[in-house]
């Protein structure tokens, strides 16, 4: 009976041991509410509605993100489902580097999982909200599982292209996952070429929908090149760039680095951890394929030489950006370091059980262990209970309610358009969310397309963005007044205009600019924080969507069909896997 309870406390390890560390790491994001920081904005219920396919006038950033969430939050409530999705990418994160080392050696699991789970790069990316990365991330060593099995001879293809499609919520986890998956199961050369094919293929179709929508805006797909030096990797703490990228560091917003990271406790967690993974690269060596070493050296190198490229050749990552259709994914490039991540967690691993083997007293050995275990945690403490506070979960204003009820009434009696997003600007700092700074989230509240600037302003500097229809509105914004101004928004294809009143305030003593005088608009709720106005009498212009109506949609139709045939086949086989391997053992 008791072996039967320590073998199951063992099997449980590591989900328990990852989901304490995920818990206390979100803290107070956890609680009642939901989080609302950056790019990260969910709402209570988001619509589907034809941006999510790829159709809007912007560059698809949120495919196919915003439409799983749009579709999921049916069955599930908006705040549950981000809660859950904020746990799950941590603790699936955690328990895939568990299993990447050898089944013997829970040392080194608990340690590979540690420093997995808490490291400047989930830190920092939680803080900057970019939670479709996170995913992308958890899923990386299970896909380095899987495709060991597949090169070893199992039957774990579909398991390869689900983990995959796991990773493809954005387009620059999408470009990770497949890249990762392709060294990885080329690994063993024996087969690789066929696995190289479905793997290939695989990801190009879960792809798709943004590649194919990207396509569509070719004509604006490319970037403003101030962005290369703004969002390009940076030293922390006084340390180098290229030794906070070794530490999974480097973001280039300083707001949402933890303090700890730029004291001296920032450089010592780093060459700590750089130490101990020196440590564990003979054993890893020893005990792995020399396959596995090439593909994960190699994707780390690559991470590397990504991150750092807006930092040592700024000039040709701005040639890349200004002309290359896309090449604005490379922009922010420390995200690329997440290549990096599964090595470091193996290295480490294997350090911290070659270290804690060399003590002579096993006691002390056990002591050093827990101690190399539990530095990331110690050395950056402030990054607990959810950044330390910074990302606890706030309520929406109850008016935001009233004026969704209002739209959709009046949507009923016959009103149409796409909804405009005053002042026009990317971010908000609403007092609700305690001056958090967020992404404009109140157009996602309504259940029609929204138009929002992309155009954004860091530390003083303008990076413009790359949504034709959104300048051309800020343009008429700055330019008209009255029924003129009201006629354009409607050419436009605006129907409806919601003012953010502090947002607006804010605004106004900072510019010295007024809101824009929108004559004839109908005001359908008025509230203390926003007001929503219906425009009023004229026909609204249905926008085109870019490549030509019949096209986008053929297109797109098309891609979305590939990524959703690429899911089921891939989750229909690994049944009939399992199913089969069932059969068998009850047949034993």
């Amino acid at each position: 009976m008791r072996r039967r309870t320590s073998e199951g406390a063992l099997r449980a390890a590591p989900v328990l041991w990852s989901l304490l560390l995920a818990v206390v790491l979100l803290g107070g994001a956890l609680g009642p509410g939901f989080v609302l920081t950056y790019d990260m904005v969910w709402v209570p219920d988001l619509s589907v509605r034809p941006d999510f396919l790829g159709l809007g006038s912007g560059l698809p950033r949120a495919v196919p993100s915003d439409l799983v969430v749009a579709l999921l939050d049916e069955v599930v409530p908006g705040m549950l489902l981000q809660k859950a999705a904020l746990l799950l990418s941590l603790v699936l994160a955690g328990v895939g580097a568990w299993r990447l080392l050898p089944p013997g050696s829970r040392v080194a699991s608990v340690a590979a999982a540690t420093v997995y789970v808490w490291n400047p790069f989930v830190v920092e990316r939680l803080g900057i909200g970019h939670w479709p990365l996170l995913m992308t991330y958890a899923a990386l060593p299970w896909i380095l599982r899987a495709a060991r099995g597949w090169g070893a001879g199992e039957r774990t293809s579909a398991g390869v292209v689900l983990w995959v499609a796991v990773g493809s919520l954005s387009p620059v986890g999408g470009i990770l996952a497949a890249v990762f998956a392709l060294l990885c199961v080329a690994a063993p050369r024996a087969g690789a070429r066929r696995r190289l094919l479905w793997t290939g293929c695989a990801a190009a179709a879960l792809n798709a929908p943004w590649i194919v929508a990207g396509a569509l805006h070719a004509s604006n797909a490319v970037s403003d090149p101030v962005g290369v030096e703004v969002f390009a990797a940076r030293g922390e703490g006084g340390a180098p760039t290229l030794v906070s990228l070794l530490g999974l560091g480097g973001i280039w917003n300083a707001d949402v680095v933890p303090v700890s990271r730029t004291t001296w406790a920032g450089v010592v967690a780093v060459l700590l951890v750089l130490v101990v993974c020196a440590a564990g690269v003979r054993a890893w060596r020893r005990s792995s394929p020399r396959g596995e070493v090439v593909a994960l050296t190699t994707a780390g190198v690559v991470g590397l030489l990504v991150a750092l490229a807006g930092s040592v050749a700024p000039g040709a990552v701005e040639w890349l950006v200004a002309h290359v259709p896309g090449g604005g994914l490379v922009r922010d490039g420390s995200r690329f370091v997440a290549l990096l991540a599964p090595l470091q967690a193996i290295l480490f691993g294997f350090g911290v059980a070659r270290i804690a083997a060399a003590v002579p007293a096993r006691q002390l050995g056990a002591t050093v262990a827990t101690g190399l275990v539990l530095a990331p945690l110690a050395l950056m403490p402030d990054a607990a209970w959810g950044l330390s506070g910074q990302l606890r979960a706030v309520s929406y204003p109850d008016e935001l309610a009233e004026a969704r009820a209002a739209m959709q009434e009046e949507r009923a009696a016959g009103a149409a358009g796409d909804l405009l997003s005053l002042p026009f600007t990317s971010y908000r700092r609403p007092g609700w969310n305690h001056g958090r700074r967020v992404l404009d989230p109140v157009g996602r509240w309504f259940p029609v397309d929204y138009l929002a600037s992309d155009t954004l302003v860091v530390s003083g500097r303008v990076v413009g963005g790359e949504d034709e229809r959104a300048a051309r509105v800020a343009d008429l914004l700055g330019t008209l007044t009255g029924a003129e101004l009201t006629q354009a928004l409607r050419d436009e294809g605006i129907g409806w205009v919601v003012v953010d009143r502090e947002a607006t305030r804010a605004v106004a003593a900072e510019t010295g600019e007024e809101p824009p005088d929108v004559a004839g608009a109908v005001e359908v709720h008025g509230g203390r924080l926003y007001t929503l106005s219906r425009l009023g009498p004229g026909d609204v212009a249905d926008p085109e969507p870019p490549g030509g109506r019949r096209l986008a949609y053929a297109l797109l139709a098309l891609a979305w069909a590939s990524a959703a045939a690429a899911v089921v086949l891939a989750a229909a086989r690994l049944v009939l896997v399992r199913t089969g391997r069932g059969e068998m053992r009850r047949r034993r």
